[in-house]
């Protein structure tokens, strides 16, 4: 289980870019230093974890549990940071894809449906922090009840929920959300569309998002029936090894002392792996899994005695997406093994009086379904 003591970074800027921004304008828009994704030390578990879902978003978000200070949101921002720009609808506060009639609006629907000219542009994807002290006006968005009735015209402010489309969705200590809100979340993740009704008035726009949580296991758990909500769960703890703890701060130092020649060091890193996720988006739809291999899936869940059929279904896409990730068109055994546990650990009933980790319960299962040797 991989972890690290890095601490955060520096939040990213990501202002939209009008219509009028070309697209290499765009690259020179300021913003802030992020650490860069492939230079994080260890946190293998979580790295792998937010890439799948980038990869493949109907896998359904990741619930990321660990201790204080070990680089949580440092990694989610840097993640974030390195992906591929989207095109998008210019001035369209909903991020709207231009062509995909799933990731818009209905208003842009209705227009490309009479043929109308819309403005595209390119933007980074967004990476949108949600507070823990938010209302639920300002994370689905409000309407103008007066000018409605008065102007006849449907004024929708937007939420968080909007801004977040075809992006990620990031909820630090997500076990002190209120249930309220994670119900709601949860609900437009995975419906992808979030729908907003008051006084008879009703609008509705896309929010395809990325849906990842974090917090600390000592501060509280969530419900279980919202914890299966979360596709994956990954489960990082302090690194305890002094070397690389050492080597931790070094490079969380250099970066901090000076961004700019630090970043440089990382550009070809970054560009393969970014290119790497663009391939894997695109080779996704081609990869197989053999039918056996989806009913020892089956097999394990239902000797787990995993409640409904999520787990199953996550554990096909998740992998699905590595072998897409590393550019292989056919799932194996060894794909199934590297996410089964994090697809499946908090799927499983608690038992007050079981000692064992649920990480390792799953594996043992696992192993003795598909005949494989324990590490």
């Amino acid at each position: 289980m991989s972890s690290t003591a890095t601490v955060n970074s520096a939040t990213q800027s990501t202002n939209p870019v009008d219509a009028a921004t070309s697209h290499s304008a765009s690259q020179t828009v300021a913003r802030r230093a992020v650490f860069p994704f492939t230079a994080i030390v260890g946190q293998d578990e979580m790295k792998l974890a937010l890439l799948l879902n980038v990869i493949d978003p109907k896998i359904g978000g990741v619930m990321i549990m660990g201790d204080r200070g070990t680089g949580k949101s440092t990694t989610i921002r840097a993640l974030a940071d390195v992906l591929p720009e989207i095109e998008v609808v210019a001035d369209d506060p909903f991020n709207s894809h231009p062509s995909d009639p799933d990731l818009m609006t209905d208003d842009i629907r209705q227009r490309l449906a009479q043929q109308d000219v819309i403005p595209m542009t390119k933007k980074k994807v967004q990476m949108v922090d949600l507070p823990l002290g938010a209302t639920e006006d300002r994370v689905c968005g409000t309407i103008d009840i007066e000018k409605a009735l008065s102007e006849g015209v449907r004024a929708f402010e937007p939420g968080l929920l909007a801004q977040a489309n075809r992006g990620i969705l990031y909820v630090d200590e997500v076990n002190l959300l209120d249930d309220h809100l994670v119900d709601v979340l949860l609900d437009s993740a995975a419906s992808g569309w979030n729908t907003v009704e008051r006084e008879g008035v009703s609008i509705r726009h896309p929010a395809r998002f990325v849906m990842v949580g974090s917090g600390n296991p000592e501060e509280g758990e969530l419900r279980p029936q919202l914890l299966d909500r979360f596709g994956m769960h990954a489960e990082i703890r302090t690194v305890k090894d002094p070397e690389l703890r050492v080597k931790i701060v070094e490079e969380r130092t250099a970066f901090d002392q000076d961004p700019k020649t630090y970043l440089e060091q990382y550009i070809t890193q970054q560009d393969d792996i970014q290119q790497q996720i663009i391939n894997a988006q695109n080779l996704l739809k081609s990869v197989t899994i053999d039918h056996e291999l989806r009913v020892k899936i089956s097999q394990v869940c239902a000797e787990l005695d995993v409640d409904g059929l999520r787990g199953d279904i996550v554990t096909n896409r998740a992998a699905k997406a590595i072998a897409a990730f590393e550019g292989r068109s056919e799932v194996t055994v060894d794909d199934i093994q590297r996410v089964i546990v994090l697809c499946l650990r908090h799927r499983l009933r608690k038992d007050p009086l079981e000692s064992i980790d649920s990480g390792y319960k799953v594996n043992k299962v696992f192993c003795e379904v598909f005949g494989v040797a324990e590490d």
